[in-house]
């Protein structure tokens, strides 16, 4: 008797704005760590990116957006940095919900894969 053979399926969304990316799961992950950080550069440092590639996709959403989701703050004592805005924890939200509704949508139907 063969045994029966456990299927699975990846997947990876993208928000796209027109033709070009907008968010998808290092973008998202790009902002939970300024939030975590108060930085685009720590953050960089963290995804072991550099501060150019960091500022260029934070650059590019908040070109491709309404508002933008990534503001700089001015240097003062502390030095300066960089904040989530409103809109950008709502684009995070929004990523999040809809890739886990698909990931809930994928696990149900691979979980009836037979081949």
């Amino acid at each position: 008797m063969k045994k029966k053979i456990k299927y699975n399926v990846s997947f990876r969304i993208w928000f796209y704005a027109g033709e070009n990316k907008f968010l998808g799961i290092g973008r998202v992950e790009l902002l939970e760590r300024i939030i975590k950080t108060g930085s685009i550069a720590n953050a960089a440092k963290e995804m072991k990116m550099s501060y150019r590639q960091a500022w260029q996709m934070v650059a590019e959403m908040n070109a491709r957006s309404n508002s933008p989701l990534v503001e700089k703050q001015l240097g003062g004592k502390s030095g300066g940095g960089a904040i989530v805005t409103k809109a950008g924890f709502q684009a995070i939200e929004t990523f999040q919900t809809l890739e886990n509704k698909v990931r809930i949508f994928i696990e149900n139907e691979t979980n009836k894969l037979t081949m």
